[in-house]
């Protein structure tokens, strides 16, 4: 069951629940445009979904692995950590402004530092998460065939 932050106040219940993401680590990720190329070559080239699926991997038994989907896509920066460092979340911040939600791996960020930050941020119209405790481990989500 997906829930939606609609609102401050399912942010911050979200937040609460979660431990602002502490101990977690971003497992993967998936994009889908809304865009293709039909059977016959013509092409749908409107991003008409722009959906953002994202799997968070906890060190908690309670909630340990949840699936967010920014829905609306504004943009994502991606900056993954190397393989000489390590990559896990310490805290991370979540703010509304205006129509747009926005997520970045630091913790205590203002909306202006957000802009700026050189990790991992992410902007949309519209976030909800679930819980998906069965996606814990190595093993991929977001396999395609």
């Amino acid at each position: 069951m997906w829930n939606e932050i609609a609102n401050e106040k399912d942010l911050g219940n979200f937040m609460n629940m979660i431990y602002g993401f502490h101990d977690s680590c971003l497992k993967e990720l998936k994009y889908i445009s809304g865009a293709y190329v039909n059977e016959k070559l013509s092409m749908f080239p409107v991003n008409k979904q722009r959906i953002l699926s994202m799997i968070i991997q906890r060190q908690f038994e309670n909630l340990s692995v949840i699936e967010m989907q920014f829905i609306g896509l504004k943009y994502l920066n991606l900056f993954p950590n190397d393989e000489n460092y390590t990559c896990e979340i310490l805290d991370a911040t979540m703010i509304f402004k205006e129509d747009c939600i926005y997520w970045c791996d630091c913790g205590g960020l203002s909306l202006k530092e957000i802009e700026s930050y050189t990790g991992t941020t992410i902007c949309a119209s519209k976030v909800r998460w679930r819980v998906v405790n069965e996606y814990i481990g190595p093993n991929e989500i977001y396999v395609t065939i």
